[in-house]
């Protein structure tokens, strides 16, 4: 959500606190806040989820459950997005990043009649034995007033390793598979992004948006004012993508995809070997057009970087804030425990005007402790212009929930107390409810508390 400080009187939560900006840092054992935020987490009942005081959550949705159109919750939870519905409600489409081998996890079960049942309806591909494949999206119908979900059903199907994606300005997700899976593994190519209108109410046609580009999708983000879709890609040396539609909202009519590229050499970002880009500074950069998009051989990425193309070391969550898009490198920095880029279009980005005013990538920040930030990946913005990051260390069983402040201060919100990744988090439209994902066992979270009490 795009909701700037002043908007927060239109929503209902004038009393934001930030008189006084303290600054006060937190430490706990596990983690650590460079400025107060909402104070110390205080210990979850319930062995799940620990918030500050003040703030609670309810599990509204979990893997296995049955779901209203007769097939099973799948598993494996990731990137999310919440849309406006009538009456007050919401959507949240949900991604499940489901492999071939995780039938069973999947909206069949692994049962004979409900892969049947889905063979008879639209999915997109199956795996070597001709079962659908398990990945795809699920979409909720949640009441945020009543605190009650209505509905939930399978909205994407036969898709594989549904990680991230993003919300477009039109009321749709864009779903993205992070894979390169082809034949003989399953019957069709994959590493596609697929599009789910959010008040589908059954399984949506699986249409491939090939002008996207095949590589490992991890999430996307669409600027209202142009179209344009920014994209990145979860591997060690992954580019940061961008699609200029032939027609704005149009994108399964394709277009043309670009990948970043700094005006200035060196072209690497992540700061492995030496700080080649120094946290808080910005660089102009150019836009390079790529061929062979449908990269068979998956060496999309290395092409890219032979032509110039900036590296960035897994690029994961992505969103726009007020005119700037944040995304997260979740292994890059001197440590190697993540980056936070944000990137500011051009005035005249994607015309003819970009060349004489060009686009900034400004390196945001870089963690140096983990107790701070740890493998930052799925990331939204929140109505009072923070970013919100979810952590996702898969050898750990505390990944924490973060907040970050417009100068880069980091401080903590929630800490998950499971060996699995946070994930999808999201607000609804009127700022008050921040959804999120436990990856696995699935479970979305919906956390109500004083969001207007931040101190930073």
């Amino acid at each position: 959500m795009q909701i700037a400080r002043r908007d927060f009187a239109r929503l209902g939560l004038a009393s934001l606190a930030f008189t006084g900006l303290a600054r006060a840092a937190v430490r706990d054992e596990g983690y650590e806040s460079e400025v107060a935020g909402y104070g110390p987490l205080v210990p979850d009942r319930a062995g799940l989820l620990d918030l500050p005081k003040g703030f609670s959550y309810r599990v509204i949705s979990s893997a296995g459950e049955r779901m209203d159109d007769g097939f099973v919750t799948p598993d494996k939870f990731d990137g999310m997005a919440c849309f406006a519905l009538d009456g007050g409600k919401v959507a949240l489409v949900r991604n499940h990043e489901l492999s071939p081998g995780d039938t069973a996890l999947g909206p069949t079960g692994g049962l004979a009649r409900l892969e049947a049942a889905l063979a008879a309806r639209p999915f997109f591909g199956r795996d070597a034995d001709g079962r659908p494949l398990p990945g795809g999206t699920s979409t909720i119908v949640y009441d945020p007033k009543r605190g009650k979900r209505s509905t939930v059903h399978l909205s994407l199907a036969g898709t594989a390793v549904n990680c991230a994606g993003g919300a477009t300005p039109w009321g749709s997700w864009l779903s993205c598979e992070e894979t390169n899976l082809k034949a003989p593994e399953v019957d069709r190519t994959h590493g596609w992004v697929f599009e789910v209108p959010a008040d589908a109410r059954a399984l949506v046609d699986p249409v491939p948006l090939t002008g996207l580009g095949r590589y490992r999708h991890e999430a996307a983000a669409v600027d209202p004012r142009t179209g344009i879709v920014y994209l990145t890609e979860d591997r060690e040396d992954g580019l940061f993508y961008r699609f200029l539609p032939n027609r704005k909202g149009a994108l399964v009519e394709g277009g043309r995809l670009q990948a970043l590229a700094f005006a200035d050499a060196p072209q690497d970002s992540r700061n492995w070997q030496s700080k080649l880009f120094a946290p808080r500074s910005s660089r102009p950069v150019r836009w390079l057009d790529l061929e062979e998009t449908d990269s068979p051989k998956d060496d999309l990425r290395q092409r890219g970087a032979a032509a110039g193309a900036a590296i960035f070391a897994r690029g994961e969550g992505i969103h726009l804030g007020r005119g700037e898009l944040f995304f997260t490198c979740t292994s890059g920095g001197a440590a190697r425990i993540g980056q936070i880029m944000c990137y500011r279009p051009s005035e005249h980005e994607g015309g003819p005007g970009e060349r004489s005013a060009p686009g900034m990538l400004q390196l945001f920040l870089e963690s140096t402790r983990s107790t701070v930030m740890d493998y930052g990946d799925n990331l939204t913005v929140s109505p009072w212009n923070h970013l919100i990051v979810c952590e996702d260390r898969d050898s750990s069983d505390r990944n924490y929930l973060r907040g970050v402040t417009p100068d880069g201060q980091v401080y903590t919100i929630a800490r998950l107390l499971a060996e699995t990744e946070l994930a999808g988090a999201c607000f609804a439209p009127d700022g008050r409810t921040l959804f999120v994902n436990a990856y696995r066992p699935g479970k979305t979270l919906a956390i109500t508390g004083p969001w207007e009490t931040v101190r930073a």
